[in-house]
């Protein structure tokens, strides 16, 4: 299983945008990585400084989210569309995408969701308990786009 530290994501990240800004071969999952990069300009001095990106910490106390947390919730959600893994989130995915208009606008709205998974299952589920989170996860998608 794919299990990388903090530094490694973030120097993924850091690396796939060096790449793109020289002009570089990007692999299939870096290339996924700068969709989601290009859409939030507001990352791009962070990620062009990897020494920065090493060390810098993101605290609620400092009201700030983690720039790779997000992009790496990206990733997460296009890996589960493109295998429609849980069952579902793509015709979940589809009705949001209808109401909310746009892909990234869809996809942050499905990110919430998935937090609120992930949150839960920290807390302590239990292996047996995965299809319950599917379920709740593909139900929060739901409840999104019919709001």
């Amino acid at each position: 299983m794919f299990n990388p530290s903090r530094d490694e994501v973030r120097r993924f990240f850091c690396a796939a945008w060096r790449k793109h800004r020289e002009g570089g071969l990007v692999s299939p999952l870096e290339a996924t990585a700068l969709k989601w990069i290009d859409v939030h300009p507001e990352y791009h001095a962070l990620l062009a400084d990897e020494a920065r990106a090493l060390a810098e910490e993101f605290t609620v106390e400092r009201g700030q989210a983690n720039p790779f947390l997000h992009l790496s919730m990206h990733l997460a959600l296009d890996e589960q569309l493109s295998i429609d893994q849980p069952t579902g989130i793509v015709a979940a995915f589809r009705r949001l995408l209808g109401r909310a208009g746009d892909e990234h606008a869809a996809a942050h709205e499905a990110m919430e969701c998935l937090g609120e998974i992930v949150w839960s299952a920290q807390r302590g589920a239990a292996p047996t308990e995965i299809a319950a989170l599917n379920a709740a996860y593909l139900e929060c998608l739901q409840r999104r786009a019919s709001q």
